[in-house]
Order: structure tokens, then sequence, then C-alpha cells
């Protein structure tokens, strides 16, 4: 008994995808050409400034939300970085973790809205986030290279559907956590839905959905190095490299500068949602 397969779900899936690769590339390639442009524009960007100017700008942001101390940690991370000769990674890596991000914020918003305001679709958008969320990482890449071919946008495309589901998840959770008392005062003022959404649920539920923006930063993050075995430049490159010839040192400071990064993007996200409570 269950010797062999009897439901043959790998050639139905393999056949699908090979169908959409045929008769569909072109809308893969038009959905491909927004997130391949913005991230050429940040990449080149952010290769093109001096890092003083970069490392300036970041300490200034960490400053202006958290203080002193993180603006100067922010500073010395960044150096460090850079004098461990990895500074056009780590410009890259920060281009395709702001692409991601940004084009997570722009499709989970709205997503988040429309849940927290139809349970009908909160419940049928519930399921297909729990199985982004379960999917392990590597899975995602098979489809993507098929569909988008390799290199730094189809790493960014998976990692967009990779670290899409706590935006949508979190902004969801807080303009339903918003009190209802709150909502009919401005109701009963003439409000309308969109205002009481703009100047009411979004002000009050801002904290969450930036805890939800966090949780995006860190698993686009956390998908640097995966994304590398398509391809991805950045962070990631040196981690693989030093996984295919056992250089441990090489691979030690790819992912030490990753575990740089992300703290200084989770201390200034989450100083930004600590600002932002009511």
């Amino acid at each position: 008994m269950f010797q062999e397969a009897v439901i043959p779900l790998d050639v139905w899936v393999s056949q699908f995808v090979e169908w959409l690769v045929n008769n569909y590339r072109g809308f893969f390639q038009t959905i491909k050409w927004p997130v391949e442009q913005t991230l050429i524009g940040f990449d080149q960007g952010l290769n093109a400034l001096p890092p003083w100017v970069v490392i300036l700008a970041l300490a200034f942001v960490a400053w202006r939300f958290s203080g002193l101390w993180l603006a100067l940690f922010t500073a010395a991370v960044m150096v460090f970085i850079g004098l461990l000769g990895l500074w056009e990674q780590t410009m890259t890596t920060l281009a395709m973790v702001v692409s991601s991000v940004l084009f997570c914020a722009v499709v989970g918003l709205p997503l988040g809205i429309l849940a927290a305001r139809s349970d009908r679709f909160d419940t049928y958008l519930r399921p297909v986030l729990d199985a982004m969320q379960t999917t392990p990482a590597f899975v995602y890449l098979v489809p993507i290279v098929m569909l988008f071919s390799v290199g730094n946008v189809a790493g960014v495309l998976a990692t967009i559907i990779f670290a899409l589901p706590p935006i949508i998840r979190l902004t969801n959770l807080g303009i339903r956590q918003v009190p209802k008392e709150l909502v009919e005062a401005a109701q009963a003022f003439g409000a309308t839905r969109g205002q009481v959404l703009r100047k009411v649920q979004i002000p009050i539920a801002t904290p969450t959905i930036l805890a939800g923006l966090n949780q995006t930063i860190m698993m686009a993050l956390s998908m640097v190095v995966i994304a590398a075995l398509i391809g991805a430049g950045g962070l990631g490159a040196p981690v693989i490299l030093g996984l295919n010839t056992l250089d441990i040192g090489r691979a030690v400071i790819g992912g030490l500068s990753i575990v740089f990064m992300a703290m200084v993007l989770d201390r200034i996200t989450q100083s930004m949602a600590n600002k932002k409570h009511p």
C-alpha cells in the first residue's frame, strides 16, 4: 500500500507551469518590468553615491527616529561592512530589500485594508496567506526561475512572495483593533467611509502596520541568501560561494554583514513604530 503514487500531483504542477511559460510569457515579462526598473534604479543609485553619503543618511534616519546611540551604531556598522570589502554587495542587498518591501507595501496595504473591511474576503485570503507563510522558501525558486529566468529580479520577485503575508495580516489586524466607538463617532459627524479610513483607522493602526513592515523587512533579508541560489547578487553571493568552496571566512563575513544590516533596519523600523503610538 502507498508504494506508488496514485495522484500524480507533481506531474500536474509541472505541466501547469510549463503551460504558463508557453502561453503567458509576455504577461509575466510585464509583471517583471516594473520590478526590474525599480531594482535597477535603487541599485545604480546606491552604488553611485559615495559611501559616506549613504552612511550619513542612514545615521541621520536612525538619529531622527531613535536617538544618538542608534545613529552611532548604524554608522559604525556600515563602516565595518565597508572595511570588510563588501560595500557594493551591501548596496545591492539594500536595493533588493527596499525594492521588495516597496512592492510588498503597494500590494499588501490595500489587501490588508480590504480584508479588514470584508469578513468574506478575509476568510478567502487567510488560507492563501497560510500557504505563502508555511511553504518552504526553496519551493518558490523553481517556478520563479521558469517564469522569470535568473538574476536579481527573480530574487526580488521570490522575496516579494515570501515577505508579503506579514504586512497584509498586521494591516488587517491593526484596522480591526481600532475601537468601534471612534469609528461610530466619526460616522456620527458625517465622515464617509474613506474619511474614516484615512483620518481615524489608518492613523490609529499605524504602529501595528509598521510592525508588519518591520516583519516584512526581516523576512526579505532572510531571503537574501536563498535568492543567491538563483543568481541574485548582494550579500548572499559570498555566503553561497563560501559554502561551495568550503571557505568559512567568506561565508562568515557575508552572514555577519546580513546580521548587522538586519539589526540596523530592525531598530530603525521599531523606533518608527514606537514614535507613532497615539
